[in-house]
């Protein structure tokens, strides 16, 4: 099979899947890409938002359109490491006892780790081997994560009282931050129409596989990327430090700490999978564009000046944009 077929295959699949969870997901359709996108990106998605804006339900709908195991982890004060990861218990098999593994709620394919900014960051930090290495230790044991896995954690940005704020250690493995806006009015109709006239939601049955998804990885990962582009988002992430001789007056008044270098891979990889998604063949500036905010507004640091004066990552990233040529 040449690697054209391949590409057109593995779009339309993804076309499909998009068309399957929009049947019960009303709007959100950059949010919903940008799922798609850390999916096939082998990353993972901070989603954050206001509370009933649908979050829990778009990843409970994409669990259902790939047929994939869905884990749902609400984070609280009081949950400790093991209720994520698991423990060793004790058991008996023909009359002996010895401890036995027993597998906690991340073992699965798409787990969402709803208000994780409530945990304390002890248990905030459990997640990071199985966010960036897809593998979890217990015990002196490492147990594989099964591919497709992604986590998507949601975090409220109004209710601060109580949370804790995510190190930035961790906010870095996330290959995406999406803001989840507040729908349209006929948006809203809609929403009250699907959720008053029918007793229950009817989730979307599967139109894809596990094997589909990881055969597209494959095929994203092959998308040509010109070095021009390369450099271009080299140069955006540079921009982002203040020391650095391209950065904009606003970068070097307002930011303690620009974007890291897995920013710059973030980048390339997403602008890789929105080309895909868009039917394209090759990497365009316009996919630079579309994953540049959401792949490094959460890796930007702001000073005390910046918190103070209340400037946020989204303007400073903007002026980056605006100041930091193609070619």
């Amino acid at each position: 099979m040449t690697t054209e077929v391949r590409l057109e295959e593995a779009q339309k699949t993804f076309e499909r899947l998009e068309r399957a969870v929009a049947q019960v997901i009303v709007g959100q359709e950059p949010v919903v890409r940008s799922t798609l996108i850390a999916l096939l990106c082998r990353g993972n998605v901070l989603l954050e938002g206001v509370p009933g804006l649908g979050k829990t339900l778009l990843v409970r709908t994409l669990a259902h359109a790939l047929g994939l195991r869905f884990s749902r982890i609400q984070f609280t004060p009081d949950l400790m490491p093991a209720d994520i990861l698991g423990t060793n218990i004790i058991g008996e098999s023909g009359g002996a006892r010895r401890f036995e593994f027993s597998r906690g709620p991340i073992f699965a394919h798409i787990v969402l780790a709803d208000e994780i900014n409530r945990a304390t960051p002890k248990t905030q930090s459990a997640l990071l081997e199985a966010m960036e290495e897809r593998t979890v230790s217990v015990g002196g044991t490492t147990y594989l994560l099964e591919e497709p896995f992604i986590v998507l954690a949601t975090q409220n940005p109004i209710e601060m009282q109580g949370t804790y704020p995510l190190p930035e250690a961790q906010v870095d493995r996330f290959l995406l931050k999406v803001n989840v806006p507040f729908p349209s009015l006929d948006e809203l109709v809609r929403i009250t129409t699907l959720n008053t006239e029918s007793s229950a939601i009817v989730f979307p049955s599967a139109v894809a596989s596990a094997d589909d998804v990881l055969a597209a990885r494959t095929v994203v990962h092959q998308i040509p990327v010109a070095l021009g582009l390369r450099q271009f988002a080299g140069r955006l992430v540079l921009a982002t430090h203040p020391d650095s001789a391209d950065a904009p007056e606003t970068v070097r008044n307002y930011v303690e700490y620009g974007a890291s270098p897995r920013a710059a891979i973030a980048l390339v990889r997403a602008a890789k999978a929105h080309a895909f998604l868009s039917g394209q063949v090759h990497v365009r500036p316009a996919d630079v564009e579309a994953m540049f905010l959401p792949a490094l507004q959460h890796r930007i640091i702001l000073n005390f000046r910046g918190e103070a004066e209340g400037v946020t990552p989204s303007s400073i990233l903007a002026e980056v944009w605006r100041k930091v040529p193609v070619a």
